[in-house]
Parts: C-alpha cells; sequence; structure tokens
C-alpha cells in the first residue's frame, strides 16, 4: 500500500512539473511567435474586436425591430366628488377607488421599407467590421515585424561595438608600451585612449538602443515589463530571392488582398443603404395594434374584485396609418446628409487606393535599392576589412601612426553599419512585398 501510494505521489510531480514547465513561456522568441502572441494578447487588436461586437449586437437589435412589442401596464387611483368612473365612464359624485391593469402589442408593418434597409446596413456595417479588425491585426502585424528587425539590427551592432571596443583596448595597451619605450609621443597614446572612449560610448548607445526596441516590442506583444525576452537570430544562410513582378502587379494583387479595399466597398453600400433609409422617411407607416385589459371600480359595490375583472375583461385590435406630410424638413436633411455620406465613402476609398499604392510604390522602390546597396555594402565592407588589418599590421610594426589606424578603423565600422543597414531594411521591404501579396511573413 505504501509502495503504491509512493508511486502516485511520484507520478503526479512528474505531472505537475510537466504542466509548470509547459506553462513557462520561452525565452526565445521568433518572429511567428511574435506575430501569434501580439495578434492574440494586443489592446488595439482587443479594442477592434470589440467594436465589431458591438456591431453584431447593433445588428441583433435591429434584426428584432420587425417583431412585435408587449407591454403591461397597471395603474390604481382614488378620487372624490363629482368625476368620471374610469371604468363604467359613469358621471358619479361619489368616492371612487379603481384598477386598471392591460397588456399592450403593437408590430409595424410597413415603414418606408425603413427596418429592413437598416437590417441590410447593420449586417453590412457588421462585414466591414471584420474587415477593420483583419486590418488591425496587420498593422500590428508589421509593426511586429519592424520592431523585430530592429531588434536584429541593434544585436549586430552591439557585436560590432563590442569587437571595436576591444581591438581599440588592445591598441591602447600597445600605445602604452611604445610611449613607455619611447617610440611614440603622448599625443598618439592619447589619440589611441580617445578612440577606445569613444568605442565604448558607441557600445553603451547600442546597448541601449537594443533595451529601447526590446520594450516596444513587449508593448507590442502585452508583455509584463518584468519577462525577459530573447529574440531569435536569423540563420546565416537566409537568402531572399530577387522580386519577380512589378509594382503594379504587386498592387493589384493588393487590392484583391488587403481588408482596407473591402472595409471601403462595404463603407459605400452601407451609405448607400443609409439613402434608401433616408427616403423611406416620405413613405406613409402603418402599424397593426392591439390590447388587452380589464379594471375594477368601487362604485359598482355588488361584484368582487375577481369578479369585475372578469366582467370588465376587454379585447382590442385595430390598425394605424400615419402619413407624413410637413416635418419641417427633417427627411429632406437626412437624404441631403446621405448624399453627402456617400461621397465621403468614395473619396475615403479613393485615398485607401492611393496610399496602399504608395506603401507598394516605396516598399517596391526600396526593395530594389536594397537590393543593390546590399551588394555594395557587402563589397565596401570586405575591402575596407582588409584595410583595416594591414593598416593593424603597420601600426604593430610602428609603420602606422594612431591617428591613421583610427581613421582605418572607423572607416570599417561605417561600411559594417552601412551593410547591416542595407541587410535588415532590404529583408523588411522584401517581406512587406510579400504581405501585400497576401503572402505569410517568415524568416
Amino acid at each position: 500500500m505504501k509502495l503504491c501510494l509512493i508511486i502516485a505521489t511520484f507520478f503526479y510531480l512528474q505531472v505537475s512539473f510537466s504542466q509548470v514547465k509547459d506553462s513557462i513561456p520561452s525565452k526565445v522568441w521568433t518572429l511567428e511567435k511574435c506575430i501569434a502572441h501580439a495578434i492574440e494578447n494586443n489592446i488595439t487588436i482587443k479594442e477592434a474586436t470589440l467594436n465589431k461586437s458591438i456591431t453584431e449586437t447593433d445588428y441583433k437589435a435591429v434584426k428584432s425591430s420587425r417583431l412585435p412589442n408587449l407591454t403591461a401596464s397597471g395603474s390604481t387611483s382614488f378620487s372624490n366628488g363629482n368625476s368620471i368612473d374610469p371604468i363604467t365612464s359613469n358621471f358619479v359624485s361619489d368616492q371612487i377607488y379603481s384598477t386598471n391593469i392591460g397588456l399592450n402589442s403593437s408590430i409595424i408593418l410597413f415603414q418606408g421599407n425603413q427596418i429592413n434597409n437598416q437590417i441590410i446596413q447593420s449586417e453590412l456595417l457588421v462585414k466591414q467590421s471584420t474587415f477593420i479588425e483583419k486590418e488591425v491585426k496587420n498593422n500590428i502585424t508589421l509593426s511586429v515585424l519592424e520592431n523585430y528587425l530592429q531588434i536584429l539590427h541593434a544585436k549586430e551592432g552591439i557585436i560590432i561595438a563590442e569587437n571595436n571596443l576591444q581591438s581599440t583596448e588592445k591598441e591602447v595597451e600597445q600605445a602604452k608600451a611604445r610611449l613607455d619605450a619611447g617610440t611614440i609621443t603622448l599625443g598618439n597614446y592619447t589619440e589611441a585612449q580617445s578612440q577606445a572612449a569613444t568605442n565604448k560610448y558607441i557600445l553603451i548607445n547600442a546597448k541601449n538602443t537594443y533595451q529601447q526596441y526590446l520594450i516596444s516590442l513587449k508593448q507590442l506583444l502585452e508583455l509584463n515589463p518584468t519577462h525577459d525576452i530573447e529574440i531569435k537570430d536569423l540563420d546565416n544562410n537566409t537568402n531572399f530571392p530577387l522580386i519577380a513582378l512589378n509594382k503594379i502587379a504587386i498592387y493589384k494583387k493588393a487590392l484583391n488582398v488587403l481588408p482596407e479595399i473591402n472595409a471601403s466597398n462595404l463603407e459605400i453600400e452601407a451609405s448607400k443603404k443609409g439613402m434608401d433609409i433616408a427616403k423611406g422617411g416620405y413613405l406613409p407607416t402603418l402599424s397593426l395594434t392591439s390590447s388587452l385589459g380589464s379594471g375594477y371600480t368601487s362604485v359598482n359595490e355588488t361584484m368582487t374584485f375577481s369578479n369585475q375583472l372578469d366582467f370588465n375583461f376587454n379585447q382590442k385590435i385595430g390598425l394605424s396609418l400615419s402619413i407624413p406630410i410637413f416635418n419641417r424638413n427633417q427627411t429632406k436633411a437626412a437624404v441631403q446628409k446621405a448624399t453627402i455620406n456617400i461621397e465621403k465613402a468614395e473619396i475615403s476609398k479613393t485615398n485607401t487606393q492611393k496610399e496602399i499604392y504608395k506603401k507598394v510604390a516605396t516598399a517596391y522602390q526600396n526593395a530594389i535599392a536594397t537590393q543593390e546597396q546590399l551588394v555594395a555594402a557587402k563589397t565596401s565592407m570586405k575591402a575596407a576589412e582588409q584595410s583595416y588589418k594591414l593598416a593593424k599590421k603597420k601600426y604593430e610594426l610602428d609603420n602606422l601612426s594612431t591617428a591613421d589606424l583610427v581613421i582605418s578603423q572607423n572607416t570599417y565600422t561605417n561600411t559594417q553599419q552601412n551593410y547591416l543597414q542595407a541587410k535588415y531594411l532590404n529583408i523588411l521591404y522584401q517581406q512587406l512585398l510579400e504581405f501585400y501579396q497576401g503572402n505569410r511573413i517568415t524568416l
């Protein structure tokens, strides 16, 4: 029995530990994981989802306007002196205690077809809110992509800064030995110290930039500030193919893929339904009404309360017709506003198309440019690296001044930074073009 208990306890602890371990999020985050987490947790997306829920609730409410309403009523009154009995309608001069109860219902049979148009309009707005929600998700996805690449860029910048600092610290040691030996002047030594201090400053700034980008990413992911994350590095063998399509072809794809256009089209349709709703105000309204009622009066002393309720029970049914003749130009103003709203929706769609073209054309042009810059920057970096290696050898042989070595190192550092910038900008714009075509973002 004791052995069984021990085995059961051991099994329980193993399962519990496994569950706890699984519940702890991994510190290393891939781009796909960041995007998935942001879409699930970002508050901007949650707000868009709530707005969508509001439109769905409005749609249900508008659909219910076709149904009849039902209200119950009840009243009790006491009067003294000359008055009309509210139950029998007789003129009496006495104290009267009376009670009325009833049920009332009405349903709109026709209202200028406004109810049907309101239902259609609400359904269009629900569909539009779905595309707006997708648009918000897309914006957050692109923000995560941009921030993710900025972190990787900053991370490699730190490596470059650390290597430069290590090199200059060795150069300071060499310069100190030469100064003690009397082979260089104090000015050359202080030049090496100045460069080391500058590289240390650059390293501190690079680390700060990296942390700032991490903070921004945590906010996009809605992570606790105390939560430590680490971004997965890119595979060194990652290759991005040349752009196969021209910008017009990509733009046409984007118009069919991005949710902004669908949202704009639905906005125009909803505005046109708003026009139909407004014009419905010129037409008559026909309603069916019905009621059930009964009451009690103290004047009739020969019948009990329950007998009077049974005796006075009545039923009514009727039709109500309302024909608009003049409503102080309210319907006319509503039609004019609806016309303006249609024009605004069409202008908004045109602006959306222009914005999409601008995004596609900008990303395309930058992708082409960064492809060329990447090749040039890589060639320049290799040449600067060879030049810096030669400069270090000359410096070690005391055939090069500290100032010239510093210039060579700074030139090499600048080419490294240029290469990194071209590299990550090219990745960004390539991924943007893929995204605009409806393809997944993957690194």
